[in-house]
This record gives structure tokens, C-alpha cells and sequence, in this order.
């Protein structure tokens, strides 16, 4: 570990004396600040506008239970309650669950490398603005634009999702009814102050977190015979079979690779949400000690939740199921959830399922609108789109970003015709890789900005979260990112090519790469040199906030308690 005199050398050139900048302790000055000079000359050293453009004035007013429930309540929504169930019918029980384990180490790469970065730098914009400093300004433009419409548009999809999932108790409701009125209260709560924000996904996500362990517990008691099928085991892994073979490929051995690596791109989606940490950081108290907490807990509490109720499902239902195979639409009907408790005989459960479903997508739709406004505030940030974009009110809240946001929630409208929700459907095929796009974006940015730690001579140990298995953790994750990305459309050649398939999967990549090379050929940005790279910006003036650090007296079992759930 550096010493002190190598922490100051490092903190702008500032003579300020630190505590160890450990994992789990907060950082504290107890010396002066650093002079504006000084630190207005570090920033021309390494190419930082700073005091030319300041940093968006939002509030730090997100504790460290409302960051590990914003990423949790971003992720576990339909992708888990809904399309698991085409998970294990497209590869198999066991196919499906390997590809939940594989894409969970590539989302835990990304990760690490995000919570390295974010606690040294933790600003608004987050993955926009290092990619930007870091790496090059038309990535930051070209990533930024098309993971801000991935969550605009998916914040439509949610709303649409909820009249779907009413119509299931009265199928003569109309639904434009309660995409209007769901539309105004989530732009009405994303315009409250971040921390009521974080209160409401606290208790959404809560909800969602007890109804998985329901259902975990429940799946036990099926499977050990409680249910009208007796007892189960792993019959299913049996016959049907552990793997579901691609009926146009052969051999049988090729056929069922086909099938795990079709659920990838699933699987993937499943994760999405899980980077919400690292937009969150620029809004919660003490980053350098609740965001390595909450990338810990948050990350392995979604890989435990998601790798355990894949695995029920594959035991509580056989992936020849024709319930399964022909689900279709978001209400409680297409959940294997709901097809696991009709096959064991418990009738009740669609209700319930489908009231938590409602919770679900209006969670979903909460962290939406709150990471597309907070990522638009990047954009602006960057001047990649306008100035006023990243205004906030006396508490904070960027109300432009979220009025901008929240107004592409109306295109959930085209939904109601047919016609209409055609050309719904071909937005919406641009989130569904955008979030792979973002990932590989972000591992990129940890490699350029190890190498701009390695020019200025600083140490990992400096950091104030050192991850495991890094720097190369992130070559694992773009190399695996990439590969998925370039081969997740392989279905539009089998059995034969279909240009609208091709074009269907690819229709994220190809805007990611015009939107680009339209920036770089316009504006003409040169690559970031390492030494030149700006990891100063934001990180000096957290080292200048104060953060009680407490020193717990509790019982062992109540620590217990919050180191899982808290």
C-alpha cells in the first residue's frame, strides 16, 4: 500500500493528508483544501475543462440500501419473471442455466472495471463521460445516445406491459388508459428529489426480491412432492434432456450449442440494469465506500437470484412444455412461474404473480426514466446535447432530462393500433443489444483508464476500490462482449438467410456505428492519449467532502442481517 506522501502526490498536488482509501472506509481531508490554482493547473496539465464547464449540480442524497435496490429493482423485471421461461425451451434446463452463469461472469467484469472507475471518478454521465476523457469523444457520443434510447424506449415498453398485464383480470380495458395515467406518475416521481426516488425502487425491488425467495421456497416443496405431479427430482433434466437441439442444425451435438448460444443474447438482456450502480454514483453519499458495497452485494445477490430460479424452473418444468412453448405477451400467463404452479395444481398463484408483475414493470419503468435523465445529463455535460438539458432545481433534480425522457414514454401509444406497434417493435429492437454495446463500452474505458493510472505513474493500490483479477478481468469481458454482439444474429442465417431477421438483430449495431462515424467524421475528435486523459475532473472535490466514518458495536447476527440485505 502507497504512503501518505504518495496519496498527496497524487490528489492534484495537494497538500492535503488522507486516511487509507481502503474498500470499505471513507476518505477524509484534514488538511486544507486545494488551492483553486493549483488545482486549475493540474487540470491544464492533463487536459480537463473544468472550471470552463462545471459539473451538473446534482444532490448526494442516495444512501447506500438505495444503491444496491436501484440496480436489483433495474434488473430482475420481465426478463426474469417472463422470458426465462423461453430461456429453458430454446436450450434446455441445463443449457439455460449455463448461459445465465456465463453472461453473470461477463456482467461481473464489467462490473468491477465500472466500480474502479466510479469510485475514483464518481460524477453525473458516468460510462458518456469517461469514455469521452478517456477513450475518445465519438465513443462517449455514439454510446451515450444509443443507451439513453435503449432506456427511453424500454421506459415505453413498460408502460405498454402494464395495461397488458391489468387487461389479464379485464381483457375489455383499454390500454392507452393506463399508459396515460402510469406515464404521469413516473415522470411525476422521477421530478422529486433523488432520495424519494431511491425510497420508492427501495420497496419496488423489495417486493420483487421477497417474491423470488416465495418462489425458490415454493419451487422446494413442489419438487419434494408436494404438488399434484409428486415427486419430481430431476425428472425433466432426464426426459425432455438437459439441452434442446436447434431442430434446423445438425449434428445433434452442434444442433444444441446452437440453443445455449441463442439464450445468450437473453440472458444478457435479463442482466441489463445491473450498471445502474454506476450512474447512481454520481448522486450517493460516500461513493468511495456504498458503491464497492453495493457492486458486491448488488452483484451477487442478482447472480444468486437468477442462476437459482432458472434452476427451479428447469426442474419444475420440462422445456417441451407446451404451455411454454407457446407463452406469448407479458401477463401472468407467459411466466413459467405461473406454468410451474398450474402444472403443480395451485390455482391461485396467477393472480398473485400478475400483481407482482405490475410492480415489477413499474419499477422497471421507474429506473428507466431515472438512468436515461441521468445519462442525458452526460450527454449535455459532454456537449453532445444541449446545454439546458442538464438544469437542476434547488434539490437537484434535472427536470429538463426527465421531461425530455419521460415524453418518449408516449410512443407506448403506438401500441394501441397495429400498424403502429409494428414500427414499436423495430425501436425496440435497438435496446436489446444497446445494453452489450454499453457493457463492452464500459470494460473499453477501464483498460484506457488503466493505461492513463499507468502514464501518470499511479499505482492500483491508490484506488479507492481495487478489484479482483483485474486489468485482465477486462479484456475477458470486451473479448466475450464482442463476440456476442458480432454473432447474437446467427438465427437470421438458419435455415436459410432472412434480411429482415439480419437486419432486425442488427439494427443496434448499425446505429451505434453510424451514430460514430458521424461524429468522428463531422467534428474530427482525436483519440485521448493516455497522459492527457482527464481522471481529475469530479474526484478533487470529493476528496474535499467529509463523511462520518462509524465504527459498528452491533451483534454479530444483525450484521449478518445487513451484510445480506441492507
Amino acid at each position: 500500500m502507497a504512503s501518505e506522501h504518495d496519496i498527496n502526490t497524487y490528489s492534484a498536488g495537494a497538500p492535503v493528508a488522507k486516511e487509507k482509501m481502503g474498500n470499505d472506509e471513507a476518505v477524509r481531508v484534514t488538511a486544507a483544501a486545494p488551492s483553486p490554482d493549483m488545482d486549475e493547473r493540474d487540470c491544464e496539465k492533463y487536459g480537463a475543462g473544468r472550471d470552463s464547464n462545471p459539473l451538473p449540480d446534482l444532490k448526494r442524497k442516495l444512501k447506500s440500501r438505495h444503491l444496491q435496490m436501484i440496480a436489483i429493482g433495474g434488473t430482475i423485471g420481465t426478463g426474469l419473471f417472463i422470458s426465462s421461461g423461453s430461456a429453458i425451451s430454446t436450450a434446455g434446463p441445463v443449457g439455460a442455466l449455463i448461459a445465465y452463469i456465463f453472461i453473470g461472469s461477463i456482467v461481473y467484469s464489467v462490473m468491477t472495471a465500472l466500480g474502479e472507475i466510479a469510485t475514483y471518478i464518481p460524477i453525473p454521465g458516468a460510462f458518456t463521460a469517461y469514455a469521452t476523457r478517456i477513450i475518445d469523444p465519438s465513443l462517449g457520443f455514439a454510446m451515450g445516445w444509443i443507451y439513453w434510447f435503449s432506456w427511453a424506449i424500454t421506459f415505453a415498453l413498460e408502460l405498454t406491459a402494464t395495461g397488458l398485464i391489468i387487461q389479464f383480470w379485464d381483457k375489455d380495458l383499454n390500454i392507452a388508459i393506463f399508459i396515460a395515467v402510469f406515464w404521469v406518475v413516473i415522470t411525476c416521481l422521477n421530478l422529486l428529489p433523488v432520495s424519494f426516488f431511491g425510497e420508492i425502487e427501495f420497496w419496488f425491488s423489495s417486493i420483487k426480491v421477497l417474491t423470488v425467495i416465495g418462489f425458490m421456497i415454493f419451487g422446494i416443496c413442489i419438487n419434494a412432492g408436494a404438488g399434484a405431479e409428486g415427486y419430481i427430482g430431476f425428472r425433466y433434466w432426464t426426459n425432455p434432456g438437459p439441452f434442446v437441439a436447434n431442430p434446423d442444425v445438425s449434428p445433434d451435438s452442434t444442433a444444441k450449442f446452437v440453443g445455449f448460444w441463442a439464450v445468450l443474447i437473453q440472458a444478457g438482456f435479463a442482466y441489463q440494469g445491473t450498471e445502474l450502480v454506476g450512474i447512481a454514483a454520481g448522486e450517493t453519499e460516500n461513493p468511495r465506500k456504498t458503491v464497492p458495497s453495493a457492486i458486491r452485494k448488488t452483484f451477487f445477490r442478482i447472480l444468486f437470484f437468477f442462476v437459482l430460479t432458472i434452476f427451479f424452473i428447469g426442474i419444475l418444468v420440462p422445456s417441451d412444455d407446451k404451455q411454454l412453448l407457446n407463452a406469448s405477451g407479458n401477463d401472468a400467463n407467459s411466466s413459467p412461474f405461473v406454468i410451474a404452479a398450474n402444472r403443480a395444481g395451485v390455482s391461485v398463484l396467477p393472480d398473485i404473480i400478475n400483481a407482482v408483475l405490475l410492480t415489477v414493470v413499474l419499477s422497471a419503468a421507474n429506473s428507466n426514466v431515472y438512468s436515461a435523465s441521468r445519462i442525458l445529463i452526460g450527454l449535455s455535460q459532454e456537449g453532445f446535447a444541449p446545454h439546458w438539458l442538464k438544469k437542476t432545481s434547488k434539490q437537484g433534480v434535472p427536470y429538463w432530462s426527465v421531461a425530455f425522457t419521460s415524453a418518449f414514454g408516449l410512443l407506448g401509444f403506438l401500441n394501441v393500433s397495429n400498424s403502429g406497434s409494428t414500427v414499436f417493435n423495430w425501436f425496440l429492437n435497438i435496446s436489446s443489444v444497446a445494453g452489450l454495446i454499453s457493457w463492452a463500452s464500459i470494460v473499453g474505458c477501464h483498460l484506457g483508464f488503466m493505461r492513463a493510472l499507468k502514464a501518470r505513474n499511479i499505482s492500483r493500490d491508490l484506488l479507492p476500490y481495487k478489484a479482483l483479477w483485474q486489468p485482465w478481468y477486462s479484456w475477458y469481458g470486451l473479448f466475450f462482449n464482442i463476440l456476442i454482439i458480432i454473432t447474437q444474429g446467427f438465427t437470421a442465417w438458419i435455415p436459410e438467410f432472412n434480411v429482415t431477421d439480419f437486419f432486425v438483430a442488427y439494427i443496434s449495431v448499425i446505429l451505434f456505428v453510424v451514430l460514430y462515424l458521424g461524429h468522428k467524421i463531422i467534428y474530427r475528435p482525436a483519440f485521448v492519449k493516455p497522459i492527457e486523459a482527464d481522471i481529475d475532473t469530479g474526484r478533487v472535490a470529493l476528496e474535499n467532502e467529509y463523511w462520518e466514518t462509524t465504527t459498528s458495536d452491533e451483534k454479530w447476527y444483525k450484521r449478518a442481517y445487513k451484510s445480506l440485505f441492507v
